[in-house]
């Protein structure tokens, strides 16, 4: 399964550790990483700044032989039309993660643009919102 996070989640760690912790992407992944494994899942991640790398992204993954994808594209989860389209475009089932409850915070993110695309949504449980996809995906594919 592929992990794509859009911008600013490669500053992790240094960005805002009170809301989002103190642990790098990196950091994060490496447990994802493992626990997938434990689960019997092969687990890649990428991480762009730039909406175009996660539209080609997803159009990719599986071609690329990716049964589901999980997604925390930061704030183009708000706007992204490109990346709605490329959610619905790749055919695999995709969950929506946010670590923080993005419906307790300011007004313009109370809004996704691509949840209607994507297969469930998990907000609010810090990096554990990944764990927890991990756990999900053994539901909904094989």
């Amino acid at each position: 399964m592929l992990f794509l996070f859009g911008p600013n989640l490669g500053a992790l760690g240094r960005r805002d550790p009170e809301r989002y912790g103190a642990r790098t992407l990196a950091e994060i992944m490496e447990d994802v990483v493992r626990r997938g494994a434990e689960l019997g899942h092969e687990v890649a991640w990428r991480q762009s700044d730039h909406e175009g790398d996660l539209v080609g992204w997803l159009l990719g993954a599986a071609e690329e032989g990716f049964g589901a994808v999980v997604a925390n594209p930061g704030a183009l989860t708000h706007y992204s039309y490109a990346l709605r389209d490329a959610i619905e475009a790749s055919g695999l089932p995709v969950i929506e993660v946010h670590q923080t409850n993005v419906h307790a915070r300011e007004p313009f993110r109370h809004r996704s643009v691509i949840s209607a695309v994507c297969r469930g949504q998990i907000v609010g449980f810090g990096a554990g919102g990944y764990h927890l996809a991990l756990e999900a995906l053994r539901w909904i594919t094989p």
